[in-house]
């Protein structure tokens, strides 16, 4: 079988299948707090404890749910294939079904990071930070999430490894999140481009073959298509 470069792109459609609320939608996380709240270096500031207490919960709440079929799913495919995953969400579900090749644009929920220093980070599992917890700067750590307002650090490396795929997967995204929308143009135009979401756009992705579908359900299909 000829090993192809298959990167796949995930939003929070894919992990809200396995019980994680979206930002976005019916139901969602913004529909109780808003965003210069919560998801903002300037809420931070303001009032720090409120900012924890809210990444503490979704941290609570991601020990209790389980990756879904679309997860694993993604994780069989490297059987046979060289497979990147380049994922907007900052859960760990790609990790625990298996993925061994995936890039967080946003951050990752399970770590937390110096307010002073960004590139000082550490593993928190599914603990709460608490007002008090310092990096060895003396500084207040914070979640090691991208917040609005804030630069996306993995995005060079995320465009370098779409710009390589011979397939090019997009889940549980209706790209419209920005830079990360972005990264669909910067796949090569030999690339085959699959994009599956219930409210998938067309033409917002020239080309795309498309499923409104859920990505428990289509991907695993995929994956064996794929597979051969």
């Amino acid at each position: 079988m000829h090993r192809r470069h298959i990167v796949v792109l995930t939003g929070a459609g894919i992990s809200a299948e396995s019980g994680i609320p979206t930002f976005r939608g019916s139901g969602g996380l913004w529909f109780k707090y808003r965003i210069e709240d919560v998801a903002t270096p300037e809420a931070f500031a303001r009032d720090p404890a409120m900012v924890l207490d809210f990444y503490n919960q979704r941290r609570a709440q991601l020990e209790s749910v389980q990756p879904n079929e679309a997860h694993k799913a993604l994780a069989r495919l490297e059987q046979g294939h060289k497979v990147s995953v380049v994922t907007q969400n900052v859960d760990d579900l790609h990790e625990r079904a298996g993925s061994t090749r995936v890039l967080h644009l946003h951050g990752q929920l399970r770590r937390a990071r110096s307010s002073l220093d960004p590139d000082w980070t550490m593993d928190i599992g599914y603990g709460p930070i608490r007002m008090g917890d310092t990096c060895p700067l003396g500084s207040q750590l914070r979640p090691d999430v991208v917040w609005f307002g804030e630069p996306v650090p993995a995005m060079d490396a995320a465009r370098d490894v779409v710009a390589s795929a011979d397939v090019l997967l997009i889940v549980g995204t209706s790209l419209g999140v920005y830079p990360a929308a972005y990264l669909a143009h910067d796949a090569p135009a030999r690339a085959e481009i699959i994009v599956v979401d219930p409210e998938a756009l067309e033409g917002r992705v020239p080309g795309a073959r498309i499923y409104r579908e859920k990505a428990a359900g289509r991907v695993p299909l995929l994956v064996d298509e794929l597979l051969g």
